[in-house]
């Protein structure tokens, strides 16, 4: 009986509970802001040149949720934004569209750029100049610092943006790894940083960061290659004393070289062309 008693106590306490409420006064409206933020000039041009053609979104306002929040990290200057996605475009997007097919981009691409102002330092004394995730975001830093009239400052920023894709496409058709593992299997290490480059080189590997696995290897070749001019790469040969080293050098090239070939039927060396002649059009105008 006494359970009874609390149970109509309870329905009773209830009734009056919804009774009270429902005399209480409502919210008319929603206090969400579900409005449409104007789109400014240059959100135009990147709706133009890289949403509505190529389904990819470029984020440079700031978005704690796209970025490492452990960092020191800021926005891009507003008036850096167009031109470092102008080089984004004419030197990576412009060059595999020609070599490739004009769908390749629009088919295998990251879906996401999001821009940063400054650097980003790691506690080792290391920078990060840009991040790959998933093949689908791409996080480009020191924007602020492009300068479009400095070949080696554009080179640097390019580089970035080249070896990531690498990345991407290796996520999409892999590379073969086993062949690759073989060439200098006792090379790799953590330490990658504490080498010079020319000690890294005569130990068969195109740049120090190459060293910390066999994928950041091949791409460190892919992009090392397609940022250099024939010349320049050839100089770069030139430099490694070591016979081996060079060997492992031009045989990793050669990997690449059919990688290309046979996962995208694309010319390794026409797109290290177009993206060169790509590089003097930007630099020159």
């Amino acid at each position: 009986m006494k359970i009874a008693k609390i149970y109509k106590a309870a329905l009773m306490s209830g009734i009056l509970l919804l009774a009270s409420c429902a005399h209480e006064e409502q919210p008319k409206e929603s206090w969400l802001d579900f409005s449409v933020p104007n789109k400014t000039e240059l959100d135009k041009w990147i709706g133009v040149n890289f949403l509505d053609p190529y389904n990819i979104n470029v984020y440079y306002i700031w978005n704690q949720n796209l970025v490492d929040n452990n960092r020191y990290l800021y926005p891009p200057k507003g008036d850096k934004v167009q031109p470092a996605m102008e080089v984004v475009k004419k030197i990576w997007i412009d060059s595999y569209s020609t070599i490739g097919g004009a769908d390749f981009v629009k088919k295998i691409a990251p879906r996401e750029f999001v821009l940063v102002g400054g650097i980003n330092l790691n506690t080792n004394g290391t920078v990060t100049l840009g991040l790959a995730e998933a093949g689908q975001k791409v996080t480009l830093f020191q924007v602020d610092n492009l300068n479009k009239k400095n070949r080696a400052n554009v080179t640097q920023f390019i580089h970035t943006i080249q070896h990531e894709y690498v990345h991407i496409l290796n996520q999409t058709k892999p590379f073969d790894e086993q062949a690759w593992a073989k060439l200098t299997p006792t090379g790799y290490t953590t330490s990658w940083y504490t080498a010079a480059i020319a000690t890294s080189r005569n130990l068969g590997f195109i740049t120090s960061y190459a060293r910390l696995s066999i994928y950041e290897d091949f791409a460190e070749t892919a992009a090392t290659i397609l940022t250099s001019s024939k010349a320049e790469y050839d100089a770069i040969l030139a430099s490694v004393t070591d016979a081996t080293a060079k060997a492992n050098i031009k045989a990793k090239e050669a990997l690449v070289v059919k990688y290309y070939r046979d996962a995208f039927n694309i010319d390794f060396y026409a797109l290290r062309d177009e993206a060169q002649k790509n590089t003097d059009f930007v630099i020159n105008n």
